[in-house]
């Protein structure tokens, strides 16, 4: 960038590229030289405690360090001549010291902070100093106010004007406040109005007291007393007496109802004035009986939302934060029955200057050019006046370099040493604002601000900010590039901004990495590395879900998350928005929350926090506590009548689980003390039912209440209620006749109970004649029992019974008539006719002819078949089986017997029965179930099974059914895939339970299906599988060959000879053959060489140390190392020039010794085989 281009005078444009020295505000480390700053000064209004020192602060910073000088009221304050007077070292804040009695007075003025070094001048606002007053009340005589009830009235309050002004309250002399409400309210000046004045408001002690809130002072009026007179109550004496000696207020007339007026403002319209950015206050106070209501409006427009607050009962509209828009009519009405009244309020807002662009620091470099700007708002349009180190700039020296325009300063071609401090003042009528802003030359290479290997962790999908701060001068450039690489980083997703700070507005993990950022100016350059790492956010994955739980069981509320694995969670529980209470019952686990014995208190919102370093999720379920409702309360009878009372309740605490419904209960105390009878319910949204009630009975009610956890305890019973006695409602129930005796009639009934009886004395008439035949009744009459026997009745013959109650005050009505029989006697025939025939191998019909009716004696309750198998027709010693019983209820002649064992021979007899009991037997029936198909065979096995061939031995089915006239065998080849070949069927002789299949084919897996045969058919099949194998194989299994031991042994034994083999051939090429030297060792062997190593039984010469495969016309020395050479023969091969030694009788030995013993001596290897045990150790 090139910052040296000019900006034109003469056309008056500003190229784009200076806008960077308008918007960018740069800090200038402290370290290099700047012009004075002003970081902290006291407020322009300094309001201070006479009684405390006073405390001027002004503190600023620059290099060198700033030196400071004061004004005070426009002229030089020498600090030094006035011993009172300390400014703080290294600081311009100024402490007066008043503590021995100097009057504060002298030292109150408007004071301006100077801050000055080689590079500028920076100065302060102007500080107004000014003592708080709190002066006292004038004296005053208030005289008593008299007023009439209804009309309005004021008490005034007028305060001192104290700095700042007081707090003003109304307060009785005991310092309580007098109630206040929209008819009796204090207003904004301190006074106290009253809309319309009641009796009561009738005292002595209105006092207005005033609160100086700098020196915590409390001042008080004196009491004004207030009388209040009712016109049409007083007489004409009394009334003159209270003219006379009180102040009247208000008109005296008759007390009457008025439409509302407007005691403040007056009149229907009025104007008020308001800052920018202050607080709006309109107030509407209004007369009228009955009081007013006070509504509020804006005309043409609307109450500007979130700013705008009702206060004093409505009667004061406030805006805070006020804007120009807030600028218009606002309507007050006031209203009540007799009519209503409207006061329009105009607003103008006007403002005090405001920045709307400040001015900001501008660090140059020489030649370089640049603007400050002072820009402000304000209603009037304030005036912008330019200082330059303090000075007005207009009688400040000439600079070629700058030119004003206004509220901008042009800067070009700025030369070295021309940094200076620039002060802008804007001002109106209302107030002013005054920025200093320095312009600092200078050259300077760039320099990083941030830290290095600033570590920056963001979560997935937020935003990822990367600080490069940097200072130069010339402003540097910033570049930033990632993980080494060359490309910049500028474009979607990055964003560089002005400050030099990267953005990634939506961080993924693979934006993750090494990130550098470097500064240029033409100075020079410097690098900065930061790292980002972006997270996974932290979710809950299982939120906690809304709980109903009963009073004294147990919550869990589960809360199941997933964050980041690098990060460190930490999970908060909270109750209702804040901590969970201090109590051993709220137990919090890793991602649970359980509260045991949950009580009322214990209701409420839970919510889970996890935290973690970056983020946070959280999640909320509402705990409800359910209980059984709380007993209903306040019992009452009423509409009392004979039959029926009304009662009424107050139902209990509901405890969060609605009410179903009302149990009414009700006590006889008369007939059964202590027992409460379920009378009726009624729908929980009662609370009252009508009860009908019998007579003669001591009543008591309670009611509980049943909810989704149960019934509530009882109410307390209500008042006794006593129904008057009466003749029984009702007669017995139940009652039936019946006989326990051919010769008796036993009549019973269910007795009334005492709520039934409706009277004292209770019995029962009991009734009875024979049916169908022209008697009187019998009659007996009976009390405490329920039931009659009548004696010497003829068996089993019906009656007609009726039983009847009766008290001291009548019979019920008229009984039912109900028919029953005298006892029964066992029936005396026997059916006849018997006859039976098989309808198959296994159901018999049988029939017969039914008994006489008059031989039954009772009710005929059917015939019982009684029928046992004697014997099998093929066993002749077989044992009869046990009697079997079938029941024909009614008056069944014929039927079907199942069940029956074929080809057996059965006897049968038939009974007929009545409530007594059986009639004799019939004559004994003997008859035959024909053959019937066998059972399966008992079993099949296999024996004798070979490659072609096995033997089937099977056993003759359990149950015959009839005689065996053969088998049926068939069967059928089955492959790997489990499918079925050609089936092939054999018929066999009765007699014969054995068979030899030959001609199979091998190693093949058969199924074989057998049943048994009678002249009636084939029986049921079984089914069993087989393989023809050499050994015994076991039935219904599948075979494979190759899963079988002898084959997986067969063909171990071949690879382990085919490994021996190859071995042999491995060791044979490696020893290359016999050699002269090898045959004089074998000659001279050592006989301390052992030929085997005791510790591990391996031989010397194939140690485990020889771990090497050779190349090919290569041996391996002891040493391990492997030597190349063309030749088998060479010395080389066998350590010449190594660790190898000859013996005494010149064999070579390097080859079998070293660290290790060898061992040679394995026989002569020219006759006889390599041991196929050394050739396994040479692979050890």
């Amino acid at each position: 960038m090139d910052r040296k281009r000019k900006w034109s005078v003469g056309g008056g444009a500003v190229l784009w590229l200076l806008s960077a020295h308008v918007s960018v505000a740069l800090e200038v480390p402290l370290d290099l030289p700047q012009p004075p700053t002003i970081t902290y000064e006291s407020p322009k209004n300094y309001i201070i405690d006479p009684r405390e020192n006073i405390n001027i602060n002004c503190e600023a910073k620059g290099q060198p360090h700033p030196s400071f000088s004061w004004t005070r009221n426009g002229t030089h304050f020498d600090v030094d001549k006035d011993i009172k007077v300390i400014m703080k070292p290294n600081s311009g804040s100024l402490v007066i010291d008043i503590s021995n009695g100097e009057k504060v007075e002298a030292y109150e003025g408007i004071y301006q902070c100077t801050a000055h070094n080689d590079h500028g001048v920076a100065v302060s606002n102007n500080i107004v100093v000014r003592q708080s007053r709190s002066p006292l009340w004038s004296k005053e005589r208030n005289e008593p106010r008299l007023v009439q009830r209804g009309d309005s009235l004021i008490l005034h309050c007028r305060p001192p004007a104290g700095l700042p002004p007081p707090v003003i309250f109304w307060m009785d002399p005991f310092f309580q406040r007098l109630p206040q409400n929209s008819r009796v309210s204090q207003v904004l000046n301190g006074d106290l109005y009253f809309s319309n004045v009641l009796m009561e408001d009738a005292r002595s002690d209105y006092i207005c007291y005033a609160r100086f809130p700098y020196t915590q002072t409390i001042q008080q009026k004196q009491p004004i007393t207030v009388r209040v007179i009712d016109m049409d109550a007083m007489n004409e004496t009394v009334l003159a007496s209270f003219i006379n000696e009180t102040h009247l207020f208000g008109d005296a007339g008759a007390v009457g109802e008025r439409k509302p007026t407007f005691m403040l403002p007056t009149g229907t319209s009025s104007t008020s004035m308001v800052l920018r950015g202050e607080r709006l206050q309109l107030e509407c106070i209004a007369d009228g009986l009955p009081t007013p209501e006070i509504s509020w409006s804006k005309d043409n427009g609307v109450l500007p939302e979130g700013r705008f607050s009702f206060q004093n009962f409505k009667k004061t509209l406030q805006i805070t934060e006020v804007t120009e828009t807030d600028a218009g009519n606002y309507r007050c009405t006031a209203k009540n029955s007799q009519g209503d009244a409207h006061h329009v309020i105009t607003v103008e807002v006007k403002a005090a200057p405001y920045w709307t662009g400040a001015p900001r620091n501008l660090i140059l470099a020489p030649k370089e050019s640049g603007i400050l700007t002072c820009l402000a708002g304000g209603n009037p349009k304030p005036k912008v006046a330019w200082s330059v180190n303090g000075m007005p700039i207009q009688n400040a020296p000439n600079d070629t370099s700058r030119e004003v325009r206004g509220d901008t300063i042009f800067l070009s071609d700025v030369p070295t040493g021309s940094s200076a401090v620039y002060q802008c003042n804007a001002s109106n009528e209302f107030g002013y604002l005054m920025a200093n802003a320095f312009v600092n030359v200078l050259a300077e290479p760039p320099r990083v601000l941030t830290p290095p290997n600033n570590v920056y962790q963001v979560i997935t999908n937020n935003l990822a900010l990367l600080h490069c701060a940097s200072f130069g001068s010339p402003i540097p450039t910033i570049t930033w590039f990632k993980d080494g690489q060359t490309s910049i980083l500028n474009g979607d997703p990055y964003v560089l901004h002005t400050n030099g700070t990267l953005e990634i507005h939506v961080a993924q993990p693979l934006h993750s990495g090494k990130y550098t950022c470097i500064a240029t100016n033409y100075l020079g350059s410097k690098e900065n590395h930061v790292y980002l790492e972006v997270k996974e956010p932290t979710r809950i994955l299982k939120q906690p879900e809304y709980k109903v739980v009963q009073r004294d069981r147990k919550a869990v509320f589960e809360c199941k998350v997933k964050h980041d694995p690098t990060l460190i969670p930490t999970m908060v529980w909270l109750k209702d928005g804040g901590d969970l209470p201090d109590d051993d019952r709220f137990v919090i686990g890793a991602d649970t929350l359980t509260i045991s014995d949950v009580t009322e208190a214990d209701e409420g919102t839970y919510t889970c926090i996890m935290n973690t370093t970056l983020d946070q999720d959280s999640a909320s379920a509402t705990l409800t506590v359910v209980e059984r409702p709380d007993p209903p309360t306040d019992l009452e009878l009423t509409d009392q009548m004979e039959r029926s009372v009304q009662l009424t309740w107050i139902p209990g605490d509901e405890h969060n689980s609605p009410i179903e419904k009302f149990l009414i209960q009700y006590e006889d105390s008369l007939h059964e003390r202590g027992v409460w009878v379920n009378m009726t319910e009624v729908p929980g949204t009662k609370t009252t039912a009508r009860l009908d009630l019998s007579p003669y009975v001591y009543y008591s009610f309670r009611v509980l209440a049943l909810n989704d956890v149960g019934y509530s305890e009882p109410s307390v019973p209500s008042e006794q209620y006593r129904t008057s006695p009466a003749k029984p409602d009702d007669n017995p129930s139940d009652v039936e006749g019946f006989g326990t005796d051919p010769k008796n009639l036993v009549i019973s009934w269910k007795p009334l109970t005492g709520l039934q009886s409706n009277g004292p004395y209770l019995q029962y008439v009991v009734s009875w004649r024979q049916k169908d035949l022209d008697q009187e009744w019998a009659t007996v009459t009976v009390e405490n029992v329920s039931q009659y026997v009548v004696p010497e009745t003829p068996t089993f013959v019906p009656f007609e019974i009726k039983v009847q109650a009766i008290n001291r005050y009548g019979s019920a009505p008229e009984p039912q008539v109900v028919e029953g029989y005298s006892g029964e006697d066992l029936p005396s025939a026997a059916p006849a006719s018997v006859k039976v025939e098989a309808g198959n191998d296994t159901i018999a019909e049988v029939s017969w002819e039914p008994v006489p009716m008059a031989t039954v004696h009772g009710k005929l309750q059917g015939y019982k078949v009684y029928y046992w198998r004697e014997k099998s027709l093929l066993q002749e010693d077989s044992e009869p089986e046990e009697v079997q019983v079938m029941v024909f209820s009614g008056n069944k002649t014929e039927g079907k017997v199942p069940g029956l064992h074929p080809y057996s021979l059965y006897n049968i007899q038939i009974r007929v029965f009545n409530g007594k009991g059986e009639g004799p037997q019939s004559v004994t029936q003997t008859f035959e179930t024909p053959e019937g198909v066998p059972g399966p065979p008992a079993f099949l096995h296999f024996t004798d099974l070979s490659l072609d061939s096995l033997t089937l031995v099977w056993g003759p089915p359990k149950q015959d059914n009839g005689r065996l006239t053969g088998f049926t065998l068939k069967y059928q080849p089955v492959n790997n895939t489990s499918e079925l070949g050609p089936m092939e069927e054999m018929t066999l002789p009765a007699n014969e339970t054995k068979l030899t299949l030959s001609s199979l084919k091998q190693s093949t897996r058969y199924k074989f299906y057998i049943s048994a045969n009678t002249i009636k058919g084939a029986g049921p099949t079984i089914t069993e599988e087989a393989v023809t194998i050499i050994d015994t194989a076991m039935p219904s299994q599948q075979v494979d060959i190759a899963t079988q031991g002898w084959f997986i042994g067969l063909m171990c034994a071949v690879a382990l000879l085919i490994l021996v083999l190859l071995i042999v051939c491995f060791i044979k090429r490696n020893k290359g053959g016999k050699y002269p030297v090898k045959e004089k060792e074998d000659q001279h062997q050592d006989p301390e060489i052992q030929p085997m190593k005791e510790d591990d039984g391996t031989f010397g010469e194939y140690s485990d140390t020889e771990d090497h495969k050779p190349l090919k016309g290569s041996r391996t020395p002891s040493n391990g190392t492997v030597k190349k050479d063309d030749s088998d023969d060479s010395l080389v091969d066998y350590g010449e020039g190594g660790d190898g030694q000859f013996n005494e009788d010149g064999s070579f030995i390097g080859q079998y010794s070293g660290k290790k013993e060898k061992d040679t001596a394995e026989g002569n290897e020219s006759s006889e085989a390599p041991s196929p045990v050394n050739a396994m150790n040479s692979f050890v």
